[in-house]
């Protein structure tokens, strides 16, 4: 039998050229998406990107390398679609092996098991894909006398192809479509495209039959609801995957009692008593009565975070016109929907630091309550931004942050967010919102910063305030447990030139997932 390049020259070569441009796509679409898969449970940290690049990289060099031996072994177009079918096949999978292998390897921690997952997830379709170009680029020399015109072909056909790739996965499909969806899609994508070689090329009819495979391999993805060990009901309400994370709302029942938490990319950003709307968590009531406690005659707050919607309402309850900054208009509607969040006062989509640069507003209050991953974006902790939030304060203002510390264990990067605050404010204050004398000093801190000289705590100002049982001892103890770092620890001011929060704190981010995650129902998170 003739080769297809003999037969339909002009046909072959148009669709080799078009195989070039989809594999490339899809390189970089597995490449975006591998993050959604992993990040429930690792997170967004800079150790999760550098591990799917890592792994990226790597399999596509053994692709490259592997697709040149063989095709020098077996010349034929029946080998490159046969790898591109079995390419194809790899990404169905992913989500059907995803939930497996995450849990197997969260033993290994932040950094190891994010590598050794992505590794196991992406790094065989990924590998398959590596194959293609060599093995087209000799397919196509074959008969091309131009060899160099050739290769520069096909590889900026499969840089355009991997550009398209990252722009509609990045920009449109993970908006509007689920993970798994979007992983089944690549796969039956691949397949197809193999399959239509064999039909239009090899008139092999019989090969319809491989484009049904992926609707016969059972969903595993939905496990609603999940009875934990202790009895308690767990039921994922909503999740769905944005421009900025993967959301979900998740309740848990047991007997009478009910609660809720939003959960984004796998970290808790609050948690609501469904039977009387009060927070379960201590961070929430520290950003109220704090500053509250400290300038009780304030007229206006903002809150940078939305989460849930708990603290802006609160304050809006206290008669204090409130807005809200939030990048993610997803995390808007589900605290409408989810949470019963109203606000007279302005919200605004946009990212912090951005606002707090064009915006002219000033404040009593700011609220600063945002993570991204495990940890508050660097970008709002350097010096640089700090100082560009104090123009948003008034002359009283009080500055209120929820952050992720330690204060026994490795306090380099904790110490250096407060000495950062200390070269903006003349008042820096941490209360941290767990118990040092029997703990490993790690958790929730409420950082308290004004520019202006110490004045006392008074917390008889909302002593009377309804607190959740689940939070009432720690926060009646909130004033006795103020900590000051020694005056020799060792601490950097934090700059936009350099600010490495996301990489001396891997331990701490290995800490805050590994205690979510043991207290938590691991299948919610797939």
């Amino acid at each position: 039998m003739l080769s297809p390049l003999k037969e339909k020259p002009i046909l072959f070569v148009s669709y080799l050229i078009l195989t070039a441009m989809v594999c490339g796509a899809l390189v970089m679409a597995v490449e975006v998406m591998g993050s959604r898969v992993i990040s429930p449970f690792y997170g967004v940290s800079l150790f999760v990107w550098t591990s799917l690049i890592t792994v990226t990289l790597v399999a596509l060099a053994l692709g490259y390398a592997a697709g040149g031996i063989i095709s020098d072994r077996k010349g034929t177009p029946d080998y490159l679609y046969g790898i591109i079918l079995a390419a194809g096949l790899s990404a169905v999978l992913i989500p059907h092996l995803k939930g497996i292998i995450l849990k197997s390897f969260l033993h290994l921690g932040l950094r190891s098991g994010a590598l050794v997952s992505s590794m196991l997830l992406f790094g065989p379709v990924l590998f398959l894909l590596g194959c293609v170009s060599p093995y087209i680029i000799k397919i196509a020399a074959k008969e091309i006398k131009n060899i160099g015109r050739t290769v520069g072909l096909f590889y900026a056909v499969s840089t355009i192809g991997s550009f398209l790739g990252t722009v509609l996965t990045g920009f449109i499909l993970i908006a509007y479509l689920g993970v798994n969806l979007i992983f089944g899609i690549i796969g039956v994508v691949l397949i197809c495209l193999s399959v239509i070689y064999f039909l239009i090329f090899r008139k092999k009819w019989y090969l319809l039959i491989l484009i049904a495979i992926p609707f016969f391999i059972p969903n595993t993805a939905d496990l609603n609801p999940v009875v934990m060990p202790n009895g308690t009901k767990v039921t994922r309400v909503f999740s769905k995957d944005s421009f900025y994370g993967n959301l979900k709302v998740v309740d848990y029942s047991y007997g009478i009692a009910h609660t809720r938490e939003l959960i984004i990319d796998g970290l808790i950003q609050g948690g609501i008593d469904m039977n009387n709307g009060l927070p379960v968590y201590e961070y929430a009531y520290s950003m109220e009565f704090l500053p509250y406690s400290l300038n009780p005659v304030g007229k206006n707050c903002l809150v940078i975070g939305l989460g849930a919607g708990i603290i802006p309402m609160w304050y809006e309850k206290m008669g204090i016109k409130t807005d809200t900054v939030d990048i993610d208009p997803n995390v808007v509607t589900i605290a409408k929907k989810y949470f019963g969040f109203e606000l007279a006062g302005d919200v605004i989509i946009s990212d912090a630091r951005y606002y707090l640069i064009n915006s002219n507003k000033t404040y009593d209050y700011i609220v600063l309550d945002v993570f991204n991953g495990d940890t508050t974006p660097g970008h709002i902790l350097s010096v640089e931004a700090l100082q560009i939030l104090k123009t948003r304060m008034t002359q009283n203002g009080i500055l209120a942050v929820n952050l992720a510390g330690s204060l026994k264990k490795e306090t380099f990067i904790t110490a250096s967010v407060i000495k950062t605050l200390e070269s903006v404010f003349k008042t820096v204050e941490i209360y941290p919102l767990f118990s040092l004398d029997n703990s490993e000093g790690w958790g929730n801190l409420a950082v308290i910063a004004y520019d202006y000289p110490s004045i006392p705590l008074d917390l008889s100002r909302v002593k009377n305030f309804p607190v959740h049982p689940l939070a009432r001892d720690l926060v009646s103890r909130l004033a006795d447990q103020r900590f000051s770092f020694p005056s020799d620890t060792p601490a950097i001011i934090l700059s936009d030139d350099y600010n490495p929060i996301d990489f001396y704190d891997i331990w701490l981010k290995e800490k805050v997932r590994k205690n979510i995650l043991e207290n938590s129902s691991l299948d919610i998170f797939i």
